[in-house]
């Protein structure tokens, strides 16, 4: 049994949700967010309570119950809280900066790289070394981040590159003469 799928997400003031058919909106102070279950589980709002249910006890069901109801405590977090990930950057010379919608990066190439920020995800870069990504859809702003982290991975002999914030890098030994 599902001990994720069991627990019902609750709504907070000022979020509504609707559900048809297997589709969920939710609408909050941030925006609006869809999500469409399978046909594996049964979507319900009681009372301000998002509650999932099975259908059937087949293995599949089971598993889209968990997911599902992680997907609508998601869109729930989103449109009240947002998400937000943090990145640092280390490295001399290394530093971003915000044009507009456009975020420079100056990582050691012989040009500068220009990243755009896709709709419904904020950008801003409150230090040379540090770049926050926000926004309600939680794995848009993933990966925006990883998009940005992957234009200079921190490697392990110094440890320069892009990071998320609080990221162990284990570092190595570099050649002994």
């Amino acid at each position: 049994m599902s001990r994720i799928g069991k627990k019902p997400v609750e709504l907070p003031s000022g979020v509504t949700a609707a559900v048809s058919g297997q589709t969920i909106e939710v609408k909050g102070p941030k925006g609006a967010r869809t999500f469409t279950a399978t046909d594996d589980v049964t979507l319900s709002v009681n009372d301000n309570v998002v509650t999932i249910e099975p259908r059937g006890k087949s293995k599949r069901a089971r598993q889209q119950w968990g997911m599902s109801r992680t997907q609508v405590a998601n869109l729930v977090t989103g449109v009240t809280q947002g998400f937000k990930k943090e990145l640092e950057i280390q490295g001399v010379g290394y530093r971003a900066q915000m044009q507009g919608n456009t975020l420079k990066l100056n990582l050691g190439y012989s040009h500068d790289v220009d990243f755009t920020a896709p709709d419904g995800v904020t950008i801003t870069a409150p230090k040379q070394t540090e770049i926050v990504v926000e926004g309600i859809d939680q794995q848009q702003v993933g990966e925006v981040a990883a998009k940005i982290r992957e234009w200079r991975r921190p490697e392990p002999y110094k440890g320069k590159g892009i990071r998320y914030k609080g990221e162990f890098i284990f570092r190595k030994e570099g050649k002994k003469k």
